[in-house]
């Protein structure tokens, strides 16, 4: 690379520490995602690439030298993230197709929503997630659809839990459909609740990260917070409450029609899952498919669509959803090419 380096100056050095990491970790992950060069020379940090990722190189270590300087700890998972919302305003161009379908587009000032927790709070980790919090703040009714680990759930419970401490809601209800993901539920070992509750673990660990385990099982106890199959809401109408419907991908039309039509007064509703993992009988038309359709355009729905750039776990993750969503693509093209010749009578 030839391009004139950036230079940066740091005059705290327990600090500038921090921000590089052990043995520069921090950098060396600035490099591979932003593609450029980082080197450290006492407490200068040098940066050369093409202007446009140098710039976001210097933005995401200011921005990380920030967070220390206010007594935060950073680590890979940290930079990784403001790598992420430093890329936010290159993306977003007019060619970029919207990622929600109402007008939820985050603000050119740099105002990110927050979600404020008693313990903290918590930011945004990626484009998408910003855009699907500042719905879950403000929309009555949230759907969340895209790939395992971009916090659809995890941002719903904590969203849920801040508005119950707040005492905006009454209660948190939590609830997912109990389809079998290639096990057979009656072999499970246990009554009911025992052959329930593995499929409802996921909701149960979101509750037990924004809240102390005490305090979990009181509110469970006290009716605060229920955490309950899908089949469980027929016939209710819920009112002052915060509903999250988990996993929704693999409920039926009707499951997904009479699910939503329990929106009482002062409620809020979301509804998350992922459209690739569905795990419904054959030739069984998904709920949540179903709903994007014919929600689409209906005033008070707001639909988010993560994607794999919005992935917050392992980097690797990913890579991998997006090599199967590449290989899903290739695998249509055939298909529909063998349809067309057939439809023309060229297929031998």
């Amino acid at each position: 690379m030839g391009e004139q380096p950036v230079t940066l100056q740091f005059d705290n050095n327990a600090l500038l520490a921090r921000l590089v990491g052990d043995h520069d970790r921090h950098l060396r992950c600035l490099e591979e995602g932003l593609d450029v060069e980082v080197a450290r020379r006492g407490n200068r940090i040098s940066i050369r690439g093409v202007p446009a990722h140098t710039s976001l190189a210097r933005q995401t270590l200011s921005a990380l030298y920030q967070k220390l300087a206010a007594g935060e700890t950073i680590d890979t998972s940290t930079v990784e993230a403001i790598i992420r919302m430093s890329r936010m305003h290159e993306s977003r161009s007019p060619a970029t197709p919207a990622r929600t379908s109402a007008p939820d587009t985050l603000p050119d000032d740099g105002d990110l929503p927050q979600i404020r927790m008693r313990h903290g709070t918590i930011e945004p980790r990626s484009p998408g997630q910003a855009i699907y919090m500042k719905a879950l703040a403000r929309k009555e009714l949230v759907f969340g659809i895209g790939p395992a680990g971009t916090g659809k759930t995890y941002l719903a419970v904590a969203q849920a839990v801040a508005m119950l401490q707040a005492g905006s809601i009454d209660r948190i209800i939590l609830s997912r459909p109990a389809v079998e993901a290639g096990e057979r539920l009656g072999f499970l070992p246990g009554d009911m609740k025992d052959k329930i509750d593995p499929y409802l673990r996921p909701l149960y660990d979101a509750l037990h990260d924004m809240l102390p385990g005490d305090q979990v099982m009181r509110r469970m106890a006290s009716g605060d917070i229920e955490v309950a199959p899908l089949a469980f809401m027929r016939g209710r109408t819920l009112s002052h409450a915060f509903i999250i419907l988990d996993e929704a991908q693999n409920t039926t039309i009707a499951q997904m029609k009479m699910f939503l039509t329990r929106l009482g007064p002062g409620s809020r509703m979301v509804v998350t899952g992922d459209l690739t993992q569905i795990d419904l009988p054959d030739g069984t038309i998904s709920g949540l498919h179903d709903a994007v359709e014919t929600l689409e355009n209906v005033k008070g729905v707001t639909i988010t669509r993560f994607d794999a750039t919005d992935v917050v776990r392992h980097k690797l993750v990913a890579r991998i959803i997006e090599a199967y969503d590449a290989k899903a693509a290739t695998s249509r093209t055939p298909s529909r090419n063998k349809g067309r010749q057939e439809k023309n009578g060229t297929a031998k």
